[in-house]
C-alpha cells in the first residue's frame, strides 16, 4: 500500500520481504539487526523520556502491550483507549491490538506481523513494527520538492553539506561512515558547537563521537548509533542511520523554516529597494528636464532684437547651435526616462506593487506636453527668425534707396531757393526778362517732374516707420527737411512767377530756339536722370524668375536707346544752330541760353554716363543670375539628399512598427533586430548632419522655397526624432515582454500565442484594441465570457482591471499583464506577514535583534527604519509592527 507521499507503509513490503530479498542476494549484514535494535531503542527512550518511562530491551519491555500504548500517545499526542492491567497473555495481547489497532487507523496496513508475535517478544517482528511506527510518525511528514520521504531528506542533506570538504551525501549507507556528514549538519546550523575545519575524514571514530557528544548535550539528540559499530559494518543499516539523520531534520526544522522566510522577505525588500532607486531617478531625470525646458522657452518665446539684421543672423546662428549641440542630448534624456518609467511600472505590477505615480507636474504625459510646448516654440521661433531677417534684409534695401533718392533730390535743390528769391529779372532787357520767364518755366516744368520723386521719399519713408526700421528718427527728420523745402520751393516758385508775369507786359521777345532747346532738354534731361538713377538703382530678388524679369526689362530699355540717341542729337542740333546765328549776326550775349540752366555739355556728360551705365548695369545683373543659378544649385542638392533622407526614415519607421507588432520571430529576436535598426540608425546620422550643412547654406543663401522636393529639414528633423523615440519605446517594451515573460514563467508559445491572438484583432495595426475586440481576442484564448448579464458584469470588472483610466482602449502591455496574471502566483502581503512571523516567533510584533540576527545588515536596517513602533497589547520596549509594514509594501505607501 503506497501513502500520498509515497512511503511503503505495508509491512511485507517494506521490511519482511525486502529483507528476504536482500538475504537471497548475500546483501543482508547480521550486524543490521544489532545496529537497528540500538537505535529504535534509543529512539523509543527519546519520546518515552516525555512520559517519565524508558525501555531497556525492546523484545521484552514492549510484550505486555503498555508502554507500546504510552508510545504512541506520545509521539501522537492523541489518547489511546484504556488499557487492560491484567497480566495474563490475553490481557497482553489485547493491549497490543489495542496499538497495531491505532497504527491501522493512521493509514499503515500492517502485513503478516500480530500481537501473539509481539507478546511472544519476536525481535524481528517488534524492530519491524517500531521501524514502521517510526516510519509513519518521524519520517512520513518530511517532503522536499514532493519527493518521497526518503528522497526528501536525503536532498535535505545534500543540500545542507553542499558546501562543505570532503562530504559527498549519496545513500544512508556509506555517506555517513566517517562521521563528516553529521559534523557538518550541526555546524550549518550551529556554527557555534563545531569547529569544522579541524576535523579530518581520516579520524571517522573522532567524528562520529564528536558529533554524537554535540547533538546529545546541547540538541537534545540521544547516541542512537554507535561508532563502532557504524565503523566495522561493511554497510551501516539504513533505518538506523534514517531514523538518527531524521532526529537532525526535525531538531532544524524550525531553523528551516526561519531561512525560508528570511529568503521571502529579503527577496521582497530587495524588489522594494529597487522601485524606490527607480522612483528616485524618474524623480531626478524629470526635474532636470523640466527644469531645462523652462529654462529654454523664455528664450524661444523672446521676440527682441536690436532690430538689425547682423543682430538677428546672430540670434539664427545660436538657435542653430541649439539645435545641433544644446537639444540632442535632451532628446536621448526624454528617451531614457520614458524606458526608466515603463520599465518601473512593469517591475511594480510584476511584483504585486501599486503603478508608481510620479510627484505633481512630473507625470510622463506632464513631460510629453510641455516638450510638445517646447517645440512649438522652437517652430515659431525659427519662422520669427526667418520673417525678421526678410524684414531687416527689405528695411536695409529701403533705407539705402530712401538714402540714394533724398541724396539725387538734395543735389537737384541745391541753390533752389537763392535762385528762386532771386531779383535779377529788375535788371534785364526784354529779350533777357523774357529769358528768364522761360527759364522759369522750365523749372516750374523741372519742379513738377521733381514732384514724384519726393512723394518716392516720402512713401520709402512712411515704409520703413511702418516695418520699425531702427533708424525712423533720422529717417524722418531727413524726409521732413525734404518735405518742408518742398513746400518753400512751390511757394517761391509762384511767387517768382507772379513778378514774371507782371513784368512779361513790358517784355515780349522770345528766343525761340533757346526756348525749343530748354524745352527739349529739361524733359530729357530728366529722363536721363531717372534712367541714370535707374541703372544704379539697387534691387533683391529670390528666385530665378525675378532675376530673369528683371534682365527682361533692362533688354526692353536697351531697345530704346536707339530713339533716346536720335532726342539727343535733335537737342545739340538747336544748340548748334543757336550757336551759328549768334557767331553770324555777333549778338552779345546770344549763347547764353535765358530759359534753362541746361547746357549742350550737361546733356552730353549724362548721356555718355547712361551709356557707360548700360554694360555695368548689364554685369550686375549676370552676377546676380549667377547668384542665383548658385541658389538653384543648393535647391537642387538639399532636394536630392532630402529626397533620400525622407524615404529611408519612413521606411525605418515601419519597418520599427512591424517588428513592434511583434509579428517577427522571439522577443530575442525582436529585441535583436530593433538594436540592429538602432545601430544602422545612428551609423545613418552623418546623413543628417550632411543635410544640415546644406539646410543652413540654403539659410545663409536667404532661400525660403524649394519646389524640388515636398521635405522640410524641420520635417526631416521631427521624423528623425520620433525614429529614434520609436525604437527606443519599442526595445523598452520588448524588454518588458520578456522581463513579464521570465519572471510570471510564461513559455514563449504563450506569448506568440498572446501577441498573435492580440495582433489578429487589432485591424488597424494601432496597437490597442476596443473593448469588442478586446472581448473577442479573449474568447479566442478560450476565456469563457458568458452573453448574459453576469457576462457582462464579469467583462466590465476585467476592463476596469485593464483600461483603469476608462480611455476606451486596451494596449498590449495591459493584455499581457492582464493574461499572465490569470495563471501566475505572485507574492502577497499575506505571504510576507506569514514570513515575518515566522522569525518573530508567532509574536504580533518583532525586535530590531530579531532582524539584524534573521536578514542580511542593509536589509534588516531598511525594516528597522521603517517599521512602525508596535501598539498592540503584551508590547515590549523596542517592538515593531512588522503588519502594517507588510501591508504598507502593497499598498498606498510613502515607501
Amino acid at each position: 500500500m503506497m501513502m500520498e507521499n509515497g512511503i511503503s507503509m505495508e509491512y511485507g513490503d517494506g521490511y519482511m520481504e525486502q529483507e528476504e530479498e536482500w538475504e537471497r542476494e548475500g546483501l543482508l549484514d547480521p550486524a543490521w539487526e544489532k545496529q537497528q535494535k540500538k537505535t529504535f531503542t534509543a529512539w523509543c527512550n527519546s519520546h518515552l523520556r516525555k512520559a517519565g518511562t524508558a525501555i531497556d530491551n525492546i523484545e521484552e519491555d514492549f510484550r505486555n502491550g503498555l508502554k507500546l500504548m504510552l508510545l504512541l500517545e506520545v509521539i501522537s499526542g492523541e489518547t489511546l483507549p484504556k488499557p487492560d492491567r491484567g497480566k495474563m497473555r490475553f490481557h497482553k495481547i489485547a493491549n497490543v491490538n489495542k496499538a497495531l489497532d491505532f497504527i491501522a487507523s493512521k493509514g499503515v496496513h500492517l502485513v503478516s506481523i500480530g500481537a501473539e508475535e509481539i507478546v511472544d517478544g519476536n525481535l524481528k517482528m517488534t524492530l519491524g513494527m517500531i521501524w514502521t511506527i517510526i516510519l509513519r510518525f518521524a519520517i512520513q511528514d518530511i517532503s522536499v520538492e514532493e519527493m518521497t520521504a526518503k528522497e526528501g531528506l536525503l536532498l535535505w542533506c545534500q543540500r545542507k553539506t553542499a558546501p562543505y570538504k570532503n562530504v559527498n551525501v549519496q545513500n544512508f549507507h556509506l555517506s555517513f561512515k566517517d562521521g563528516l556528514a553529521f559534523c557538518a549538519l550541526i555546524h550549518r546550523h550551529r556554527p557555534d558547537l563545531i569547529d569544522y575545519a579541524k576535523l579530518s575524514k581520516d579520524n571517522p571514530l573522532e567524528n562520529l563521537n564528536t558529533a554524537f557528544d554535540v547533538a546529545e548535550k546541547y540538541l537534545d539528540i540521544p547516541r542512537m548509533l554507535d561508532p563502532d559499530d557504524l565503523q566495522n559494518t561493511a554497510l551501516p543499516d539504513e533505518r538506523a542511520v534514517m531514523t538518527y539523520v531524521s532526529s537532525y531534520y526535525h531538531c532544524f526544522s524550525g531553523a528551516q523554516k526561519a531561512e525560508t522566510a528570511a529568503n521571502r522577505i529579503c527577496k521582497v525588500l530587495k524588489v522594494n529597494q529597487e522601485n524606490e532607486r527607480l522612483m528616485e531617478e524618474y524623480e531626478r531625470l524629470a526635474s532636470d528636464l523640466l527644469e531645462w525646458i523652462r529654462r529654454t522657452m523664455p528664450w524661444l518665446n523672446s521676440r527682441q532684437a536690436d532690430n538689425s539684421l547682423a543682430g538677428v543672423q546672430k540670434k539664427l546662428e545660436e538657435y542653430r547651435t541649439y539645435r545641433r549641440k544644446h537639444k540632442p542630448p535632451r532628446v536621448e534624456q526624454k528617451a531614457k526616462l520614458e524606458t526608466n518609467f515603463n520599465t518601473l511600472q512593469t517591475k511594480l505590477r510584476l511584483s504585486n506593487r501599486p503603478a508608481y505615480l510620479p510627484t505633481e507636474g512630473k507625470t510622463v504625459s506632464d513631460i510629453s506636453n510641455a516638450w510638445k510646448g517646447l517645440e512649438l516654440a522652437e517652430k515659431a521661433f525659427e519662422e520669427w527668425l526667418l520673417a525678421e531677417t526678410m524684414r531687416l534684409e527689405r528695411l536695409e534695401h529701403l533705407a539705402q534707396k530712401f538714402k540714394h533718392k533724398a541724396d539725387a533730390h538734395e543735389d537737384w535743390t541745391r541753390g533752389k531757393e537763392e535762385m528762386l528769391q532771386s531779383q535779377d529779372f529788375r535788371q534785364c532787357k526784354l529779350n533777357e526778362l523774357k529769358a528768364l520767364k522761360k527759364k522759369h518755366e522750365a523749372f516750374e516744368s523741372d519742379l513738377a517732374a521733381h514732384q514724384d520723386r519726393v512723394e518716392q521719399i516720402a512713401a520709402i519713408a512712411q515704409e520703413l516707420n511702418t516695418l520699425e526700421y531702427h533708424d525712423c528718427v533720422s529717417v524722418n527728420a531727413r524726409c521732413q527737411r525734404i518735405c518742408d523745402q518742398w513746400d518753400r520751393l512751390g511757394a517761391l516758385t509762384q511767387r517768382r512767377r507772379t513778378a514774371l508775369d507782371e513784368a512779361e507786359r513790358i517784355l515780349e521777345k522770345i528766343d525761340i530756339l533757346h526756348l525749343e532747346f530748354a524745352k527739349r532738354a529739361a524733359p530729357f534731361n530728366n529722363w536721363l536722370d531717372g534712367t541714370r538713377e535707374d541703372l544704379v538703382d539697387m534691387f533683391i530678388v529670390h528666385t530665378m524668375e525675378e532675376i530673369q524679369g528683371l534682365i527682361q526689362a533692362h533688354d526692353q530699355f536697351k531697345a530704346t536707346l536707339g530713339e533716346a540717341d536720335k532726342e539727343f542729337n535733335l537737342i545739340v542740333n538747336l544748340v548748334r544752330e543757336v550757336e551759328s546765328i549768334v557767331k553770324q549776326h555777333q549778338i552779345p550775349g546770344g549763347l547764353e541760353n535765358p530759359y534753362t540752366t541746361l547746357t549742350a555739355h550737361d546733356m552730353t556728360r549724362k548721356w555718355s554716363d547712361v551709356r557707360q551705365l548700360v554694360p555695368q548695369r548689364d554685369q550686375t545683373l549676370a552676377n546676380e543670375l549667377r547668384k542665383q543659378q548658385n541658389n538653384e544649385m543648393l535647391r537642387r542638392q538639399f532636394a536630392d539628399k532630402a529626397n533620400v533622407v525622407g524615404p529611408w526614415i519612413e521606411m525605418q519607421m515601419d519597418a520599427v512598427t512591424a517588428i513592434g507588432m511583434g509579428l517577427q520571430g522571439s522577443l530575442e529576436d525582436q529585441l535583436h533586430r530593433l538594436k540592429e535598426y538602432e545601430q544602422a540608425v545612428y551609423a545613418y546620422k552623418p546623413n543628417i548632419e550632411e543635410l544640415e550643412k546644406i539646410h543652413q547654406a540654403v539659410q545663409e543663401s536667404m532661400i525660403f522655397e524649394n519646389r524640388y522636393t515636398n521635405y522640410t529639414m524641420e520635417t526631416l528633423r521631427v521624423g528623425w526624432e520620433q525614429l529614434l523615440t520609436s525604437i527606443n519605446r519599442n526595445i523598452n517594451e520588448v524588454e518588458n515582454q520578456i522581463l513579464t515573460r521570465d519572471s510570471k514563467g510564461i513559455s514563449q508559445e504563450q506569448l506568440n500565442e498572446f501577441r498573435s491572438s492580440f495582433n489578429h484583432f487589432d485591424k488597424n495595426r494601432t496597437g490597442r484594441l476596443t473593448p469588442e475586440e478586446f472581448k473577442s481576442c479573449l474568447v479566442s484564448l478560450g476565456y469563457s465570457i458568458g452573453k448574459d448579464r453576469q457576462g457582462d458584469m464579469d467583462f466590465q470588472r476585467i476592463l476596469a482591471v485593464v483600461d483603469p483610466n476608462n480611455t476606451g482602449y486596451v494596449h498590449f502591455d495591459a493584455f499581457l499583464d492582464f493574461m499572465t496574471r490569470e495563471s501566475t502566483d505572485t507574492d502577497t502581503a499575506e505571504q510576507v506577514i506569514d514570513s515575518f512571523r515566522i522569525l518573530a516567533a508567532d509574536k504580533p510584533y518583532i525586535l530590531p535583534d530579531e532582524l539584524r540576527r534573521e536578514l542580511p545588515p542593509d536589509q534588516a536596517e531598511y525594516c528597522i527604519q521603517r517599521m512602525p513602533p508596535y501598539k498592540g497589547p503584551n508590547g515590549v520596549p523596542g517592538a515593531l509592527d512588522y503588519m502594517s509594514f507588510s501591508t504598507a509594501l502593497y499598498g498606498e505607501t510613502d515607501l
